[in-house]
């Protein structure tokens, strides 16, 4: 299931620093963001093998996450708490504040043929 991490962050009276550097469990091999979103939804799957750390470094979002198992909601609000999202999180992004940039580490580089965009199925209701 995702987990959050809190990243290490330096403060002085000149600002903030957050580091980074070996806080994922894995080699950065892709990095996007994601801005200017309306009310859309975005995300809306999964993947067989890539992990990726999800950091709002300004503004919030909201991110849905269901394993299969397990659901769990994450609010993202501060640029020094990075969502660690599974290969087997089938995910959502939503709640987009005006301003927020939502910045994705990815374990892999972009392969199509990695996402799953089915979400899981319940055989039992969940109530």
């Amino acid at each position: 299931m995702a987990s959050l991490i809190n990243l290490k962050t330096f403060t002085d009276k000149r600002g903030n620093l957050t580091v980074i550097e070996r806080a994922v469990p894995f080699d950065i091999k892709r990095i996007f963001y994601i801005y200017g979103v309306d009310d859309s939804e975005r995300g809306g799957h999964r993947h067989h093998k890539t992990i990726q750390a999800a950091i709002c470094i300004r503004g919030n979002c909201t991110i849905y996450n269901d394993n299969g198992r397990d659901e769990c909601t994450f609010v993202l609000d501060s640029p020094d708490k990075c969502l660690l999202i599974r290969p087997e999180d089938w995910h959502t992004m939503y709640d987009f504040s005006e301003d927020a940039i939502l910045m994705v580490l990815a374990s892999e580089y972009f392969d199509a043929n990695d996402y799953i965009s089915t979400p899981y199925v319940y055989q039992y209701s969940r109530v």
